[in-house]
């Protein structure tokens, strides 16, 4: 089962959406800001030959004003769809981790597309990203200034090998085409008194007979405010 706060949807091939600037709201003093992101693309090429494409589409974030009118609250609802097709092998399957870093006065665009939050996210564990104050499973985060961290937007429930409750914060999928597609996730975040900044990023792992590896895509940087 998808934790419900993320309504997160698993499809075989996410469909792209077409999304608008605009504001949405009753009254302009308290709009939601809805913001169309431009996503993006990337090819690796692996080293037995296998290339693997993630796309991240359909992006968007809708952001609200602080809550309680207080300037440590923020709250935006997010979404999109992180694509993978893979050529050069047969029915190779992947696992997809959607998930998005949150930075209080902090730059998250350094590094590129295949790069991070400058000296502050770190992969090397194999299955979460640690911020400057560690990883999280859910988009309700505390940061101060100068502090970055990340979660994941899929919470699938499901039984492990011994029957027990087990979470995973990935999406597996079969053969050479996979895709997560989630609408209106949310990312609350307090304790922030200056500007604070989110980023998408999508990591797939790919396992082939002869190598693993891990693609990242990072979406473009965008302001909560």
């Amino acid at each position: 089962m998808i934790n419900r706060k993320n309504l997160a949807r698993v499809a075989g091939v996410g469909a792209a959406a077409t999304v608008a600037m605009g504001l949405f709201s009753t009254g302009a003093a308290n709009a939601d800001t809805f913001v169309a992101l431009p996503g993006g693309t990337i090819t690796k090429t692996l080293s037995d030959g296998t290339v693997v494409t993630v796309s991240l589409v359909g992006e968007s974030a809708n952001i609200s004003p602080s809550l309680g009118s207080t300037p440590v609250h923020r709250n935006t609802w997010v979404s999109g769809s992180a694509q993978v097709s893979i050529a050069g092998g047969e029915d190779v399957g992947g696992k997809i981790y959607p998930g998005y870093v949150v930075g209080c006065q902090v730059n998250i665009a350094g590094g590129g597309v295949e790069g991070g939050v400058e000296g502050s996210l770190d992969w090397s564990d194999g299955e979460s990203v640690t911020g400057g104050v560690g990883a999280s499973s859910g988009g309700n985060l505390s940061l101060g200034p100068g502090q970055a961290a990340s979660f994941y937007v899929l919470d699938i429930e499901k039984p492990d090998d011994y029957g027990d409750e087990d979470h995973a914060t990935n999406n597996t999928f079969k053969g050479n085409d996979g895709s997560v597609t989630w609408a209106d996730s949310t990312i609350g975040l307090s304790g922030c008194a200056g500007y604070a900044q989110a980023r998408a990023f999508v990591r797939v792992k790919v396992e082939t007979e002869n190598v693993m590896s891990v693609v990242t895509l990072w979406g473009q940087p965008f302001s909560i405010g």
